[in-house]
């Protein structure tokens, strides 16, 4: 159960205050030898706090085991979006859910439940984020960019990546809940992995719910096109397959509104995101077939351009 988890990291975010070193140091409470990093970067629009997580698997990398790597992105434009809007609002729950599964996992170290492969998880701290006109209800901003975002986020040593967006301001996925995604790799929409859909119907007992995704949505942001979101842009700084977990409404709820978090969705994530990390650092779970996407790059060549930015000028 990550419920507490959930409930204390949303009371530690729905601050003003909050920073980077405020998460840390509430990781650190649960466990002393969690291995943390925090960056404050500024940009445009003010600044940010990039935290990244490891948790070292039993046969992790990072004790020279061959067990594989699982990436968990919280992806955001930010917590909060004061001094317009009062209080933690919609985007935050990506956030919300990767620090409470760090704080899971680490409580988890503590009681001798180790996980087989090393679980690295990253996103970012940013209570005054600005928001951005888009329908059909505004969106988030940021204080930096999604190359930024990218490079702090998005870590070489993932070997696969869950990447969790508050996905609620869309009229494409009408569940309340959570959803997940195609895998997306090198520029190509797989099938929807069936072990992680096996994944889902067991840690929420219900049946699977998928959310659809078109080729605008893996593209790199800036190209001038409609994106769902930003859910797949760790897709585009990465040849790993990359899922996304959506966190979803059956209405179309604003990033920038508030009041609008449900921890017991969120706590739904954060058990499925450890369910999938146990399974796949025992290479037990496959994001997707190498024998068919081979298949795919020898039939139809190579998708990368589509990872590449471009300049939305080109007419």
């Amino acid at each position: 159960m990550s419920l507490k988890h959930v409930i204390e990291m949303y009371d530690l975010m729905d601050d003003r205050s909050v920073t980077g070193e405020k998460v840390k140091d509430y990781l650190l409470e649960i466990n002393e030898s969690g291995q943390i990093d925090v960056h404050t970067i500024k940009g445009n629009k003010g600044k940010t706090d990039f935290v990244k997580v490891l948790i070292p698997g039993k046969n992790g990398k990072s004790n020279g085991g061959n067990a594989p790597t699982l990436g968990i992105i919280g992806r955001l434009g930010g917590i909060g979006a004061r001094p317009e809007m009062i209080g933690f609002v919609s985007d935050g729950d990506g956030a919300l859910s990767s620090m409470a599964a760090a704080a899971k996992l680490l409580d988890m170290e503590n009681k001798g439940d180790q996980l087989d492969g090393d679980v690295i998880l990253t996103t970012h701290i940013c209570p005054d984020a600005p928001t951005q006109p888009h329908d059909p209800v505004p969106f988030m901003d940021s204080p930096v960019d999604i190359l930024t975002m990218n490079d702090y986020e998005v870590a070489e040593e993932m070997d696969a990546i869950l990447s969790i967006d508050t996905t609620k301001g869309n009229q494409i996925i009408n569940h309340r809940g959570f959803a997940i995604t195609p895998t997306v790799k090198e520029g190509y929409i797989l099938k929807v992995s069936d072990d992680l859909l096996h994944v889902y119907t067991q840690s929420v007992g219900k049946l699977p719910v998928t959310m659809p995704i078109t080729t605008q949505d893996i593209t790199p942001y800036g190209n001038d096109v409609y994106h769902v979101n930003s859910i797949l842009q760790p897709s585009v700084a990465t040849d790993k397959p990359v899922v996304g977990v959506a966190i979803t409404t059956e209405t179309a709820v604003a990033g920038c509104g508030t009041g609008a978090s449900r921890v017991t969705d969120i706590e739904e994530v954060v058990r499925y995101c450890i369910e999938v990390a146990k399974v796949y650092g025992q290479s037990k779970c496959d994001f997707y077939s190498e024998k068919e996407f081979a298949r795919l790059e020898q039939l139809y060549g190579k998708m990368t351009h589509l990872q590449k930015a471009v300049n939305a000028s080109i007419s």
